[in-house]
């Protein structure tokens, strides 16, 4: 049937227009893209190794297509990486001082403050040495281990021994975190101070002492996205997972607290 132009169509005829209008508008809105598609790669301090590789499980699952690749490792070093070329989308340090490095090179975007993390002493399973207090690690014979100065929970833990008037020469420091806590569990190491987060990933390999709040450092980590970065969505919808989404969530359940 040809209708011309000005007609008035059936009734019938009306309905099923319509209703292909809508349908075309609706199928419209769900076709919008997910922002976390795709792949890449994320530059990360080796204490968000267990939270962000859980976490990355079920991103997976709710966003098919996408994946994300994790670099693990001292802050000061992945750093140094992205400021010599290093290709990488995301970038998330145990500190705010590491992250200004790139903020003043112009590599990324605003940071922001995604969680926080404290000191805890880190002894052989069941505290052989009755450790309790950052005073004991200063006993003559007690083996202890630090991070090395410049990586976060190495500086950490040289300003929470100031505070504490507490002087000792460590044994070894360690490049990152893993390192640190692999000296305690292998028996090289009586004693360490790692964050609370590498206690808790750690598991039954180690024993943890807390630290009272007034001796402790708060450490304040920073997520960002490199400005090269070829999937800028993907990037800064990982970035906002990371800050208020599941990965927020991940961090919250591993012991991190949270940013403010």
């Amino acid at each position: 049937m040809k209708i011309g132009a000005g007609a008035l169509l059936p009734s019938g005829i009306t309905a099923i227009a319509l209703a292909a209008c809508g349908a075309t508008s609706t199928s419209g809105r769900s076709a919008s893209a997910d922002p976390l598609n795709g792949s890449i790669t994320v530059f990360a301090a080796s204490s968000l190794t267990s939270a962000f590789n859980t976490a990355e499980k079920g991103l997976e699952l709710d966003h098919p297509g996408f994946t994300a690749q994790y670099s693990y490792g001292s802050s000061q070093t992945l750093v140094s990486q992205l400021i010599n070329g290093a290709p990488a989308d995301v970038i998330a340090t145990a500190n705010t001082s590491t992250m200004q490095q790139l903020v003043a090179k112009g590599l990324v975007d605003t940071p922001q403050a995604f969680c926080k993390n404290k000191l805890e002493i880190i002894v052989a399973p069941g505290n052989p040495k009755g450790i309790k207090t950052l005073a004991d690690l200063a006993a003559q014979g007690l083996l202890v281990v630090l991070a090395a100065p410049g990586v976060p929970v190495g500086d950490y833990a040289t300003k929470a021994l100031k505070a504490a008037n507490v002087t000792l020469t460590p044994k070894s420091l360690q490049l990152d975190d893993a390192l640190v806590v692999e000296q305690v569990e292998s028996g090289n190491a009586d004693a360490a101070l790692v964050f609370v987060t590498d206690v808790v990933a750690a598991g039954n390999k180690v024993t943890g002492i807390p630290i009272p709040d007034a001796q402790n450092v708060i450490g304040t980590y920073e997520v960002a996205v490199l400005k090269a970065s070829a999937n800028q969505g993907a990037a800064q919808a990982f970035v906002t997972s990371a800050v208020s989404g599941d990965v927020q969530t991940q961090l919250l359940a591993d012991g991190f607290l949270k940013p403010s």
